[in-house]
């Protein structure tokens, strides 16, 4: 879990059960929160200096959607299914899509530096490989357990 990259997840389906057993006890633990999180700490930073303060919908707008990819990973963890997850990591990906679009919006408003939004926009970059990668990784697990129970 060194510096927020994701690691194998190592999801384990209890024999003839939709209970999870899983290597990350908690979504606190899972690399790709601990990097929106990250990123919802970046946003309000940026929100807060002027000129991007005083435009209060687009700074509504960017905050409401960086908690969301947060959020629905914690949300979608804490469900216990698998389908579930998946289907709230689906969210907070297009969550993290909507902070990259209005951070190119601020960049073309003039409203910050273009290094700073760059950082951020590295940032969702690598949150949505991320959210890829273990919806990939739940995807292949589902069609590999159907494969040998159907």
């Amino acid at each position: 879990m060194e510096n927020g990259k994701t690691e194998e997840l190592n999801w384990l389906l209890q024999e003839g059960s939709e209970q999870l057993t899983r290597s990350f006890v908690s979504f606190e633990n899972l690399p790709v929160w601990q990097d929106a999180r990250r990123l919802v700490v970046a946003i309000y930073e940026l929100t807060k200096a002027a000129p991007c303060a005083k435009d209060r919908p687009l700074t509504d707008q960017i905050r409401r959607a960086a908690l969301s990819v947060m959020n629905n990973i914690a949300e979608g963890y804490e469900r216990g299914s698998e389908v579930e997850l998946s289907r709230f990591l689906y969210i907070a990906k297009g969550s993290c899509g909507e902070v990259r679009s209005i951070l190119y919006a601020i960049e073309d408003l003039k409203l910050s530096t273009p290094e700073i939004l760059r950082e951020r926009q590295i940032l969702c970059l690598s949150i949505s490989r991320q959210l890829g990668g273990f919806i990939r990784h739940l995807e292949d697990r589902r069609t590999k357990t159907a494969r040998t129970h159907g």
